[in-house]
């Protein structure tokens, strides 16, 4: 079954791509779609066959020069190859509408969707250097040209390109070296050989590979400080391309952490692990505070995108933490909370984007200070926005509660023992996934509270109209995978279980298909269980109210006292901006946000005011900080250097005889 269906992954997604290009406008949205639907469904079959034991591999030397292709399935690229599988069904079939109705209508960018699913398939299942640099790369192409898809619409679109373009490809060459000294090392570049070679590499060697690859993955994932293309790539990309580049394409990064760091160099010391645990609880704490104060909705989307890829990073870090000191079970649980994690945010993310996507695609507007009044005018979204927002919230009924649950007990577990660095890192990492749990909770509260439960700030809201069928069919297959998972995780545990068995051999770290036991330690939970109660308490509140409502003699209806103010309009309600404030001000000395406070004064006397303008602006201060320098540093270079090239054809001959000259020289000395 495992080499059928991906087959089946890579003739589809190709037949949708030669859809796009070859057949008229009318068909060819729907037939592509559909076949792009049909891939991710085989990619989802294809990563269930091989988390279930089918494992399989292949060489074919001559797709390739010198190498060849090495394609290879085991549970944990099983895993991320069913999940990016399921991402693309729901985006695919929203997609037919969303094309249909304005968004991504070209040939090129509806041919490039399919390309970047059959690429992000191909990333899990290489097994070897060149495949996976190869297919890394296809997948960075695709997705580039998908996100500037809309340039000619907007000037943004255009920035975030090239942002995304340079971080992107600056990620790939560190991935490039790091693997390329890793293969040279062990005179191979399939992952057998290097699987082979890794404890004969020098200590050193073992770190340099790893650090480069880090930073090259954790790039991918966006995780803080090398997160600066996702919150301006992801909201300017269309909206289902925003679905499957951050719930599907930013696991590839988690993927190239644990298959490089667990399983082909086989762990590594605690130091390694300290530095992943580190970023991970930077990106997520960073990410929420972003997140927090953001207005545009799709921006707040992609930097709560970086809280959680930091989540999952400080899973993946106190599981490598754990090994190294021979705490094999607590690694394994920290590994399935942040594998489960994945799982989790793919299915609430993608349902968060898709109806953000649905709001835009209604109002042409993504600030949540000009929406609201949208719980009227677009109620099936609404809902469904409740939905994901609910199931980001790591509150009891969202899935997001069971993989922090189980990430939390991992770490609070590890109190008592591991020595000195788990001691220290362990409360840390304790406080930043509490105190992002709540700051994620205020996020959506904001996000939905303010967007769709307010009044109507301005026309577009008001004109708002409910999205097409098929946006909602493909929100609503996102919405019942999300209410699966946080009812019965016990469902998805076991495939969870055997990919981490791949990087942490040993028993299973949760158990039950109902109550979840963990291995080792007394901490259950049982959501579906937490559901019915709430559910059976929810009902007898509304009998009672209802009961002691109807014993009262006689009721009449009545305005509610206002203060004498008169109705409430759009203008007494929080704003997103207004809502964020405090947290705001709380950590100001984090955030540094910009204020410009204008006062005009009446022409006839300066001491009257004839108006007054506040405006506050919340940049990225990493952006700010780290890279504005850098890029400045390196305009005056490039300015600089123009004097070198003044057309002189003496002079060009000139420095390549220089050239050739010093590097014989160099080569006679060194030699």
């Amino acid at each position: 079954m495992t080499p059928i269906a991906f087959t089946a992954v890579l003739v589809l997604n190709l037949a949708a791509a030669v859809a796009a290009l070859v057949l008229p406008r009318g068909p060819r949205r729907a037939v592509a779609g559909a076949l792009t639907a049909a891939g991710g469904a085989a990619a989802v079959v294809a990563g269930a066959a091989a988390i279930g034991g089918g494992e399989w591999s292949v060489h074919l030397p001559g797709l390739l020069p010198l190498a060849g292709i090495r394609l290879a399935l085991d549970p944990l690229g099983g895993l991320f190859l069913a999940v990016t599988g399921a991402v693309a069904v729901c985006a695919a079939g929203y997609g037919i509408g969303y094309t249909r109705h304005g968004g991504l209508d070209g040939r090129v960018p509806q041919a490039m969707a399919p390309v970047f699913l059959a690429a992000m398939a191909l990333v899990p299942a290489a097994a070897s250097v060149s495949t996976f640099l190869l297919a890394w790369e296809l997948m960075a192409v695709a997705s580039l040209l998908l996100v500037v898809a809309e340039h000619r619409r907007r000037d943004e679109v255009r920035a975030a390109g090239l942002w995304y373009a340079v971080m992107t490809h600056l990620g790939l060459v560190v991935i490039l070296a790091g693997l390329a000294g890793f293969a040279a090392a062990a005179h191979g570049e399939s992952f057998e050989r290097l699987r082979a070679a890794a404890d004969g590499l020098p200590e050193a060697g073992r770190g340099a590979v790893f650090l480069a690859v880090f930073i090259g993955f954790a790039s991918k994932a966006g995780i803080a400080p090398l997160h600066v293309w996702l919150p301006r790539a992801h909201p300017e990309a269309p909206s289902h391309v925003s679905a499957l580049m951050s719930a599907a394409m930013v696991n590839l990064g988690v993927y190239g952490i644990v298959r490089v760091g667990f399983d082909l160099l086989g762990g590594g010391p605690a130091w390694w692990w300290l530095v992943v645990l580190a970023m991970g609880g930077a990106s997520a704490l960073y990410g929420i505070l972003q997140a927090a104060v953001a207005g545009d909705l799709k921006r707040l989307l992609a930097y709560s995108t970086c809280e959680n890829m930091g989540l999952v990073l400080i899973g993946t870090g106190a599981s490598g933490l754990f090994a190294s000191s021979g705490e094999r079970a607590l690694a394994a649980l920290a590994l399935t909370a942040a594998l489960l994690h994945v799982v989790n945010h793919a299915g609430f993310k993608t349902l968060l984007f898709l109806a953000a996507g649905s709001v835009l695609h209604a109002t042409g507007t993504r600030d949540l200070d000009a929406l609201g009044g949208l719980r009227t005018r677009m109620p099936v979204t609404t809902a469904l926005f409740g939905t994901g927002a609910l199931m980001a919230s790591a509150l009891p009924l969202g899935n997001a509660f069971v993989s922090e649950w189980l990430l939390l007990q991992s770490l609070v577990h590890a109190l008592p023992s591991g020595g000195t660095a788990t001691a220290v890192t362990m409360p840390l990492a304790v406080a930043v996934v509490a105190l992002s749990a709540g700051l994620a909770i205020a996020t959506f509260v904001k996000a939905f509270g303010v967007g769709f439960l307010a009044r109507a700030r301005g026309p577009a809201a008001e004109r708002a109209r409910e999205a097409p069928a098929a946006m909602l069919a493909g929100m609503a297959a996102a919405a019942v995978s999300c209410v699966v998972l946080a009812l019965s995780p016990g469902l998805v545990l076991p495939s969870v279980a055997r990919s981490v068995a791949v990087a942490v051999p040993g028993p299973d770290a949760v158990t039950g298909p109902v109550t979840l036991h963990l291995a080792g330690s007394a901490g259950t939970v049982s959501p579906l269980l937490i559901a019915v109660f709430l559910l059976v308490a929810a009902i007898g509140l509304l009998a009672l109210v209802r009961a002691t409502a109807t014993r009262r003699a006689s009721r009449r209806r009545a305005r509610l006292w206002d203060c004498g103010a008169g109705l409430m309009t759009a203008r007494m309600e929080y704003t997103a901006t207004s809502f964020a404030e405090p947290l705001q001000r709380v950590f100001d000395d984090v955030l540094a946000p910009e204020t410009d406070l204008d006062v005009t004064p009446l022409k006839e006397s300066a001491y009257l005011v004839d108006s007054v303008t506040y405006r506050t602006r919340v940049g990225d201060r990493v952006e700010h900080r780290l890279y504005r320098p850098v890029l400045t540093a390196a305009g005056r270079v490039g300015e600089a250097a123009r004097g070198l090239a003044n057309g002189s054809v003496h002079r060009y001959v000139g420095y390549g005889f220089y050239a050739v000259t010093g590097l014989l020289i160099a080569l006679a000395v060194v030699r």
